[in-house]
């Protein structure tokens, strides 16, 4: 998962002059105070145990949950679905239609409390009375999409869990929502969830006969005007499920802050030889037909052999989600071939 400063729209402050007031009043119409949806008489006790290692204990099983975007659409692939009533981060595209990350979620259902990094509206997201605020975590304590400048005021409205995205393997990371689905409700064995999971195993196994099959070299890639950035497969969750199924992914040798990736000039695009480009394919990140007026993107090997195929950088962590990229993967790796 990439976190250019490149790609990350720029900070800035979402709330006027006298917001918290806004909110205190918000919070005094709803009843403020967290869990202020009440448990019924013979609720039963909730509690989590999140990766940040803190503990969330509740009256009552979450009933108004909000969530990333991105964290709501593999909770509802598991089948969390009505106790999901509001989203942050990429749900619509302009011209209206879901965007990716938001999977099968019914985004016309949810209210979206703010489209795009940083424009996570906190009056909107008082007025939704949240039992539980759900989201990724790439770097240690800090909530994916949850402004710095407003985090405070935003934990005071409700509890957090807060599940890792990153330096630990893909099917790990699944594992873990599965775990908070089944606390949240799901029933784990329902055929939605052990057929998707069924194909996850399968298309795993398809990647790793493919890598083993065809010994190529596979570059995790992501293209911005100025700069072209090879990803890190020891940190990303998803390069790292796909390395230990024997994908010959590169490692970048000279990583920047972070340890996401190494960000090159386009002058240097050829650094790491590779066979087969694995392109972000984000909205926020150049695709083929914007990267083709770049020579030195055109003189790339991979490019030549039109050996480029989707990488979906912030993965679904869900088996639904992910089982349709590991199949995309290995179709690539099956159908390339090496280029020098």
């Amino acid at each position: 998962m990439s976190t250019s400063g490149s790609l990350t729209p720029s900070r800035r402050g979402i709330l006027a002059a006298g917001g918290a007031l806004g909110i205190g009043a918000l919070l005094a119409a709803c009843g403020g105070g967290k869990d202020s949806a009440g448990a019924n008489g013979d609720a039963k006790p909730w509690s989590f145990t999140d990766d940040r290692k803190q503990k969330v204990s509740l009256q009552h099983t979450p009933r108004r949950i909000v969530a990333f975007t991105g964290t709501a659409a593999a909770l509802h692939d598991f089948g969390i679905d009505d106790q999901i009533v509001g989203v942050f981060g990429p749900t619509k595209l302009k011209n209206g239609k879901p965007d990716p990350q938001a999977g099968d979620l019914d985004v016309d259902k949810v209210t979206i409390i703010g489209n795009a990094y940083n424009q996570f509206n906190v009056e909107k997201y008082a007025a939704l009375r949240p039992d539980l605020l759900v989201t990724n975590m790439y770097e240690p304590g800090a909530l994916w999409f949850v402004p710095d400048d407003s985090k405070d005021k935003i934990a005071k409205l409700a509890e957090s869990v807060a599940l890792t995205s990153s330096r630990t393997p893909l099917i790990k990371i699944i594992e873990r929502y599965a775990e908070l689905a089944g606390s949240l409700g799901a029933d784990l064995k329902a055929k939605k969830v052990t057929d998707a999971k069924a194909r996850f195993e399968k298309a795993s196994a398809a990647l790793r006969k493919a890598a083993k099959a065809h010994p190529v070299k596979v570059l995790a890639c992501s293209g911005s005007p100025d700069l072209f950035y090879a990803s890190n497969p020891g940190i990303n969750a998803d390069l790292m499920y796909y390395k230990s199924l024997g994908v010959d992914l590169i490692v970048p040798d000279h990583l920047d802050k972070g340890g996401y990736f190494e960000s090159l000039s386009w002058e240097n695009a050829d650094k790491y030889q590779a066979d087969v480009l694995l392109l972000d394919n984000r909205t926020a990140t150049l695709q083929p037909k914007d990267l083709a007026a770049k020579p030195s993107w055109a003189k790339l090997p991979a490019v030549k052999a039109g050996q480029i195929t989707p990488w979906s950088s912030e993965p679904r962590f869900s088996y639904a989600g992910a089982a349709p990229l590991i199949e995309s993967l290995a179709k690539a790796i099956e159908g390339a071939k090496k280029v020098k």
